[in-house]
């Protein structure tokens, strides 16, 4: 994935990026994706190595974190000690605590306005970290902690943290709304539930979803997309499905995932996507292989 440009610090059409994500948004319908498009855009926008989303209350000793990187949600790799700097909000909380609106702003940032020299706490290598908080005005900070090695973050990085604020507030809105929706599936970790075939069948929570992407015949670069991974994990991914249901190519893995109940069966009458995608090569990248 393209972590945007170090040297100029920023990618070249933000703003489209961001209507792009909206209409993405939109057209989701299962809220443990949004999670993935939101953090692939703040990679990719902010040059991050990792994003960490804070959803709810932390203190030092409880709260669900979580890294995220091109790959997905990833257990935290850290000792206790930085685990629990960084389920304080360290230093961030001490200043939205005092703040009067929620800005976003940088590690640095803040150290540079204390007259403090000093970084913040800094997991698996990255240096800097900049805060995007939800704008709201009362509770407790919401948001997501982009981090990131070599260069701090520049101005621009914050200018685009400053416009894209509204658009997180608004598909965290959309994400209550589709989690509070009758049988909406959604994982501890916000990403797609694994349902009792699949995990029958040994699949991932990324492999499930990566399955029902592939019955809506779409190519490994959209796949990648909609959540948020490379092509190359994409790939894997794909591998990792033909393996565990012993298919080789497309639309062999999606018939017979109808057929185990891994998928849902097409109503009589409407054209199956998956038959279609099988045959269209140009498309997939190889009708017997993994999606191009």
């Amino acid at each position: 994935m393209d972590r945007g440009d170090h040297g100029s610090g920023f990618p070249e059409s933000p703003y489209r990026r961001m209507a792009e994500l909206a209409v993405a948004v939109l057209h989701e319908r299962d809220p443990g994706r949004l999670r993935s498009l939101v953090i692939a855009e703040l990679l990719t926008a902010c040059g991050g190595d990792f994003v960490v989303p804070k959803a709810e209350h932390w203190d030092d000793r409880s709260g669900s974190v979580r890294f995220w990187t091109a790959d997905g949600p990833q257990a935290p790799c850290v000792d206790e000690e930085t685990l629990a700097r960084i389920r304080k909000g360290h230093p961030f909380s001490d200043f939205y605590a005092s703040a009067t609106d929620r800005a976003p702003s940088t590690a640095g940032g803040i150290a540079a306005r204390n007259r403090r020299p000093g970084r913040a706490v800094a997991p698996l290598g990255a240096e800097h970290v900049l805060a995007i908080p939800l704008p709201e005005s009362t509770g407790p900070v919401r948001g997501y902690l982009v981090y990131r090695s070599g260069p701090d973050f520049t101005g621009r990085h914050l200018a685009y943290a400053h416009s894209v604020q509204p658009l997180l507030a608004g598909i965290d809105r959309h994400f209550a709304l589709l989690r509070s929706a009758p049988g909406a599936p959604v994982s501890p970790e916000g990403g797609p539930a694994v349902t009792g075939p699949a995990i029958a069948y040994g699949l991932t929570p990324r492999e499930a979803a990566v399955l029902v992407l592939l019955s809506e015949a779409l190519t490994a670069h959209a796949i990648g997309r909609r959540l948020g991974i490379s092509v190359r994990t994409v790939h894997k991914h794909v591998g990792n499905v033909y393996r565990k249901l012993g298919t080789g190519d497309r639309l062999t893995t999606v018939l017979r995932a109808q057929a185990r109940g891994l998928l849902p069966t097409p109503a009589r009458g409407v054209p199956e996507a998956s038959g279609n995608a099988g045959h269209r090569g140009d498309r997939a990248g190889r009708p017997t292989g993994p999606p191009g």
